[in-house]
């Protein structure tokens, strides 16, 4: 009876024990499961109001804009209704709310006057609208782009360059430094880039043509930049619109990736918004599915490197000679830029040409990222780097055994002539 007892003893406190253990588990699963409801909440309400983007490259240069191509086509034709996104809330009694968002200066139209001299210092045409030339009170030089009064699609860029370059800033893209809403008027105030638009550099034959250097670190620069706008901005950005004439280059010959009017956040929606972009820099796919993804700005991309090794605009057949290059090792020689010609290291430009021809791998899925990109103009830069110190490297030993020649004769003609007098 006594080893029964036990054993009954021994049961109930196992049993009050496993159940004090289930309703500690439960409590702590109640509690846990409040907290993560709570902190979703919070992140729900915290992005309602706000739309982090992650703050990366500080070196942003003061110089401003000097050129706007408008040579090439734009394609903009929608045929989709487009989602509302909390950047695009420009509604009649909210504009002001979201430009001050932005944390932008806001200039009146008389300061703007008085900076261009009466809109008189016009820099070029950009695609909807004049671009000028200003100095501002505090002495800076900037490029003020003034939106046409009548341009819906204007009004739709202005909205959405003031919602990301407001809080996009990194070195290799031009940074948006005002904005001008009043008496009616629409004027974006950017950066003023000195040496113009890389188009013109590649196209305009009263400018002189760029080396292989200075191409092979704008190829690094603009990649840079996409890859800021793919992997370091929150939620990414898709620029829609890589192509020459949107790449300015500063008095240093630094590249910045411009004109963000057709840009989406990759989560804007999941909808079709119609085919946008420019003729020659368009991925094909993106023609036949109507979706717009991170591999379509890479394929632009590779169309700009391919405008880099040849010179060739993309509306004047390119596509057409980088197929007949492709069919053999070295035909990309074929169709190099005159100007580089005798002037570069054709297994450079080799190199450079299969990195484009990755970008333009017609299964989006096959196309690298931006990052992988990047890393190969890297290494094909640092190999050059590492050719030529090795050329100074051997040049200097050649120099210092001329050098040691030289002294070693002087030496010899000291012995003979102190033999002689002797």
């Amino acid at each position: 009876m006594v080893h029964k007892a036990d054993l009954v003893i021994i049961g109930i406190c196992v049993g009050v024990a496993v159940g004090i253990l289930i309703a500690s588990l439960a409590f702590f699963g109640i509690r846990w499961y409040k907290r993560r409801a709570h902190l979703r909440k919070c992140a729900n309400d915290h992005n309602a109001s706000t739309l982090p983007i992650r703050r990366n490259g500080v070196d942003t240069s003061n110089i401003l804009s000097e050129s706007f191509s408008t040579n090439s086509v734009s394609v903009k034709v929608s045929t989709y209704p487009v989602k509302t996104s909390p950047l695009a809330k420009w509604n009649k009694n909210g504009k002001e709310q979201l430009a001050s968002a932005s944390g932008l200066p806001r200039y009146s139209y008389k300061d703007i006057q008085k900076a261009t001299k009466n809109f008189t210092t016009i820099l070029g045409q950009g695609s909807f609208g004049p671009v000028y030339k200003a100095t501002m009170p505090a002495g800076e030089v900037v490029a003020v782009k003034a939106l046409a009064s009548d341009s819906k699609q204007g009004e739709k860029e202005f909205q959405t360059e003031v919602s990301l370059l407001g809080r996009l800033h990194h070195r290799n893209l031009v940074n948006l430094v005002g904005y001008c809403v009043d008496k009616g008027q629409r004027m974006l105030i950017y950066e003023y880039m000195s040496n113009g638009s890389l188009s013109s550099f590649l196209y305009d034959d009263k400018k002189q043509a760029l080396n292989w250097e200075e191409r092979l670190q704008i190829a690094l620069d603009i990649s840079h930049g996409i890859e800021y706008l793919h992997d370091g901005a929150v939620p990414p950005v898709i620029h829609r619109d890589l192509k020459s004439a949107n790449i300015l280059l500063d008095h240093f010959m630094r590249a910045k990736v411009a004109d963000f009017g057709l840009s989406k956040e990759e989560v804007y929606d999941g909808r079709n918004s119609g085919l946008k972009g420019t003729y020659g820099y368009i991925d094909p796919m993106y023609i036949s599915t109507n979706k717009f993804t991170m591999k379509s700005d890479i394929y632009s991309f590779g169309i700009i490197l391919f405008e880099l090794i040849t010179a060739i605009h993309p509306q004047q057949n390119l596509m057409e000679y980088v197929n007949l290059a492709a069919m053999s090792s070295d035909g990309v020689d074929e169709i190099l830029d005159k100007a580089l010609v005798g002037e570069c290291d054709p297994v450079d430009v080799r190199s450079m040409a299969r990195i484009a021809h990755r970008c333009l791998h017609k299964t989006p899925r096959k196309r690298p990222s931006i990052g992988e990109v990047s890393q190969a103009i890297t290494k094909l830069k640092q190999r050059r780097l590492v050719r030529e110190d090795s050329t100074m490297s051997f040049a200097a030993e050649e120099f210092s055994g001329v050098v040691g020649c030289i002294e070693l004769q002087q030496n010899e003609l000291k012995k003979m002539t102190s033999i002689a007098e002797s």
